[in-house]
C-alpha cells in the first residue's frame, strides 16, 4: 500500500490505543495485513521491471511528503508543541507521529533491497516474507480503491 495508507492506519492506532507495548506490535502487524490486500503503490513494477527504481523513488517522495501533510492534518500539532512534549517526555500526545512512523518500518526495512538491490544477510529474511505476502496490482484504480475506503474511514472515525 501507499505509505499514505500504511502511516494513517499506525497513527489511527496509535492515538486510540496510547500505549505503545500494545500498539506498535498492532501496527507492524497492520502493515503485513494491508499489504495482503490486493492495493497498487509507488513500487508496483518494480520486480518485473515494468517500473524504473528511479521513477518509483520519485513518487515515494511525493508518497512521504502527502502522507506528512495527511498525518498532520488528522492530528494536527505545531512543531514547537512537539518539541515541549519531546522535552517534557510526554510521549502519548505523540503517540499518532510514533504509530506513522512504526506503520512505515518494514518498508524502510525493504527499501535498500528495491531502490539499491541491497539485502544484507539479517533483513532477508524479513524481506522475504513482507514479499510473499505482498499482493499488488498494476491497475491503479483497482489497486487505490480500497486505500481510499480505508482512508475514508480514518477520517470519519479519528
Amino acid at each position: 500500500m501507499l505509505s499514505l495508507s500504511h502511516a494513517a492506519t499506525g497513527a489511527f492506532l496509535a492515538a486510540k490505543l496510547q500505549n505503545p507495548l500494545l500498539y506498535i506490535p498492532i501496527i507492524l502487524a497492520s502493515h503485513y495485513l494491508e499489504d495482503y490486500i490486493l492495493h497498487w503503490d509507488v513500487g508496483t513494477g518494480l520486480s518485473n521491471g515494468t517500473r524504473k527504481r528511479e521513477h518509483a523513488f520519485m513518487l515515494e517522495v511525493i508518497d512521504l511528503g502527502l502522507t506528512a501533510v495527511l498525518v498532520f492534518a488528522m492530528y494536527p500539532t505545531t512543531p514547537w508543541t512537539i518539541t515541549q512534549h519531546v522535552f517534557a517526555g510526554q510521549w502519548t500526545s505523540l503517540a499518532p507521529y510514533i504509530g506513522a512512523f512504526f506503520a512505515l518500518v518494514p518498508d524502510f526495512i525493504e527499501a535498500p533491497r528495491n531502490f539499491f538491490h541491497w539485502n544484507p544477510w539479517f533483513l532477508k529474511p524479513l524481506n522475504a516474507f513482507h514479499h510473499a505476502i505482498h499482493h499488488s496490482t498494476p491497475n491503479m484504480l483497482l489497486g487505490l480503491t480500497p486505500q481510499l475506503i480505508l482512508l475514508a474511514g480514518l477520517w470519519f472515525f479519528r
